[in-house]
């Protein structure tokens, strides 16, 4: 047989398959839901493991997966992703009512809390919650395309079980007609045949896009707004390390009135003799030579200053002051909380409370159909500890919260049990439950307030 016979046979195979797959996709749709009404995961956990081809060094790098995540790897590209991933992931989070609700109004709200809660510590049987946001999270800034899948389980104290999925392998379908139960999704695991396409209903992935656009139904990371500059910043860099290598020829010896056999012995002297060895070289001309240099020798060689701007624009498109990716020379006491306060509001609490409405809108409302219930990020509200304290204690003078809300907030149990009336004593005179919670949270508050002013006064002694 020959080559033409056989590219032939293989041409004909691929179309035949490729038809095959259309005519049988209305087919597949109806047992692959079943199958995920199973609880039983169906995409590929790591389709671009089976990629066996490799990027061109030699052609010009494009903004495709594989050189986002190639450049995702390289030390400034990581030190800004971390700081943005492990900030979110490590957040204490809890779940609570939902606009504003009362959690005694709910049905069986402390008991579905407490299952919601036990399921996303461990999602799957593989991954933390920290481990699950940490992989979406970075696909989100790296690409700007996380992605979740939901499986429902039979199990009433498990309902759900989540798996990460390569956000790079989901190509969207134009003919969905907005029902969660319907087709929306599809990915691409590289294979031949019919696993090469693996359908998802809209309700089975939740899809995070960060930077949505209009012409577009992706979204846009970080690291791919970065791209360009990244490229720029790692070739700079590289011409430094050659440069402060020696690997780079910086400068030349002039030497006058030698001829072309005596000039061909020099350097074959020089090469076999000198050169490597640390021997100290005698010359013996009648013109001294001159020493020509191609830089100025010092490091402005190296390109310091380029380097620097490159990596304030790689900082501002992260959303990040250049304070956090090594340049601090401009950074002082007074500064440097601006700064990290900026980060947080910029980088870090958009990031965050994408992934937390992702979780309550697709997870707990879509899969499960709890509208009232929704995830949170407790440490969104105020970075610094002593702010969020006053901030607490204000709100509790005021009559805005009580001391078991505040408690919860902090992921802490309930002083007063609701709807208890009980009489104990409180300063040697028999009152009612709910009068002693009262004063005991008046109490509380000053002591509070009492602390917050200490914690103030101090602050401003070590100031002065």
């Amino acid at each position: 047989m020959s080559i033409q016979d056989s590219l032939r046979g293989a041409a004909r195979q691929w179309w035949t398959s490729r038809q095959g797959q259309r005519r049988n996709l209305p087919q597949l749709a109806g047992p692959e839901m079943a199958a995920g009404a199973e609880g039983r995961r169906r995409t590929l956990a790591l389709p671009s493991i089976f990629n066996t081809y490799t990027a061109n060094n030699n052609a010009l790098p494009k903004r495709t997966p594989v050189n986002l995540r190639r450049f995702a790897e390289t030390p400034l590209a990581r030190k800004a992703i971390n700081t943005v991933k492990d900030r979110v992931a490590g957040m204490r989070w809890r779940i609570q009512p939902r606009n504003g609700r009362k959690l005694q109004d709910l049905p069986q709200g402390e008991e579905r809390i407490a299952v919601l809660t036990s399921n996303l510590e461990a999602p799957n049987p593989d991954d933390s919650f920290r481990s699950l946001a940490e992989q979406v999270l970075e696909d989100v800034i790296v690409g700007g395309f996380g992605a979740i899948e939901i499986d429902a389980n039979a199990d009433p104290s498990r309902p759900l079980t989540l798996w990460p999925v390569d956000g790079a392998t989901i190509q969207m379908r134009a003919d969905w007609d907005g029902r969660p139960d319907s087709p929306r999704y599809v990915q691409e695991t590289g294979r031949f045949g019919a696993t090469g396409k693996i359908t998802l209903r809209d309700e089975d992935l939740s899809y995070i896009r960060l930077n949505p656009r209009t012409h577009t139904p992706f979204g846009l990371g970080r690291l791919e707004v970065a791209f360009e500059t990244i490229h720029n910043f790692l070739s700079a860099h590289r011409y430094a390390a050659r440069t402060a290598s020696n690997s780079v020829v910086q400068y030349a010896l002039w030497l006058q009135g030698v001829g072309a056999a005596q000039h061909e012995r020099l350097i074959r002297w020089w090469q076999d003799e000198i050169e490597g060895t640390g021997k100290v070289p005698i010359l013996t001309a009648d013109n001294k030579p001159e020493v020509l240099r191609f830089g100025s020798g010092t490091d402005a060689d190296l390109r310091l200053q380029w380097q620097e701007f490159l990596i304030r624009v790689i900082a501002d498109a992260f959303d990040l002051p250049p304070m956090f990716l090594g340049l601090e020379g401009d950074v002082n006491r007074s500064t440097a909380k601006e700064m990290n306060d900026s980060a947080f509001q910029t980088a870090i609490v958009p990031t965050a409370r994408l992934l937390a409405e992702h979780l309550t809108r697709d997870v707990i409302a879509k899969r499960l159909g709890w509208q009232d219930l929704e995830f949170v990020f407790a440490d969104l509200e105020a970075p610094d500890q002593f702010e969020q304290a006053q901030i607490e204690e204000i709100l509790l003078r005021n009559g805005v919260l009580t001391i078991d809300e505040v408690r919860g907030r902090r992921g802490l149990p309930p002083l007063t049990p609701p709807q208890v009336q009980q009489e104990v004593p409180l300063a040697g005179k028999p009152v009612s439950f709910q009068r002693a919670a009262a004063e005991r949270r008046e109490s509380e508050a000053e002591a509070l307030g009492d602390a917050v002013s200490a914690g103030g006064a101090g602050k401003a002694e070590v100031a002065q």
